[in-house]
């Protein structure tokens, strides 16, 4: 299957579907919550409080796996991502992700406990397209 295809099929997942669940691993447990993305291209971001659990998390092992779609897509495909976490406190990144997503949870883009969780892609797998020949997967 051409690579291009499964990567547009993926980012048509990706800028449909918004919210999913964010896996992380603490004390060697997997820990898994529903997190709302917005992506650029293949990598995801997501906000949070600094002073979160998945944070420290995220700082002791940054390895994490993302299920986005399904319910979101017309052909009900999914991704399933495999992917290294980031924790961004740049006000550039805070203040894109703010105007590009809902307000909820914070009052304001300047919150001092606001951060943003950058999902660095290393595998995607898309799932589910009826379309395509699935599963697909790419590697980063």
């Amino acid at each position: 299957m051409d690579k291009a295809q499964v990567t547009t099929a993926i980012t048509n997942v990706l800028d449909t579907s918004k919210v999913g669940v964010l896996a992380t691993a603490y004390n060697n447990k997997p820990n898994s919550r529903y997190m709302v993305f917005y992506n650029d291209g293949l990598t995801l971001y997501t906000k949070t409080n600094i002073n979160s659990t998945k944070v420290k998390e995220i700082k002791e092992n940054p390895a994490a796996y993302v299920m986005l779609g399904y319910n979101d897509t017309t052909n009900h495909s999914f991704v399933e991502m495999e992917a290294t976490i980031e924790v961004v406190t740049d006000q550039k990144v805070i203040n894109w992700l703010w105007e590009t997503q809902d307000k909820s949870f914070f009052d304001s883009e300047n919150d001092p406990e606001l951060c943003v969780l950058k999902v660095v892609p290393k595998q995607v797998k898309l799932m589910n397209d009826k379309d395509l020949d699935t599963p697909a997967t790419i590697e980063l």
